[in-house]
């Protein structure tokens, strides 16, 4: 299970540093593609591969789904030092550039462009209606199981 927020430096050549924390689960290599609300996901390519196989394949969205998170995906491999070399299509579209968060949210780790990151934790904690928020959100889990 994934979990803690780790901020790094990405390099002009697109390489950022997988956490150390990360990289003991992971091993040498990730699968890093297109997210939701503007973030890279990042599965060890088990876990993706065992998650969208238990999918109903004849379920035409399912279908979609697959094709846009693994048309995008790609296996990287750290170098010596702990690094990926982040594809240019999935830097475009995590607009990531000169600081990068990486976020543990259980099975997949989230990559964020750190200002959108500051973001969207800010939408959370600011305000009068904080705990409201919260209570929301932990109604609403309640509510799945």
């Amino acid at each position: 299970m994934f979990t803690g927020e780790y901020t790094q430096k990405m390099d002009t050549k697109g390489r950022t540093i997988v956490p150390a924390k990360f990289r003991e689960e992971l091993g040498t290599s990730v699968v890093v593609t297109r997210g939701l609300d503007g973030c890279l996901f990042a599965y060890s390519w088990h876990a993706l591969e065992e998650k969208l196989s238990s999918l109903p394949f004849a379920d035409r969205k399912v279908r979609d789904f697959n094709r846009f998170f693994l048309a995008g995906a790609s296996e990287l491999e750290t170098d010596k030092l702990g690094r990926v070399l982040m594809p240019a299509v999935l830097r475009k579209f995590g607009n990531l550039d000169k600081e990068v968060v990486w976020v543990g949210v259980g099975d997949r780790l989230e990559i964020w462009n750190s200002d959108k990151w500051n973001e969207q934790m800010m939408s959370y904690l600011e305000g009068d209606d904080v705990e409201e928020k919260i209570e929301d959100l932990a109604s609403y889990m309640a509510e799945l199981g």
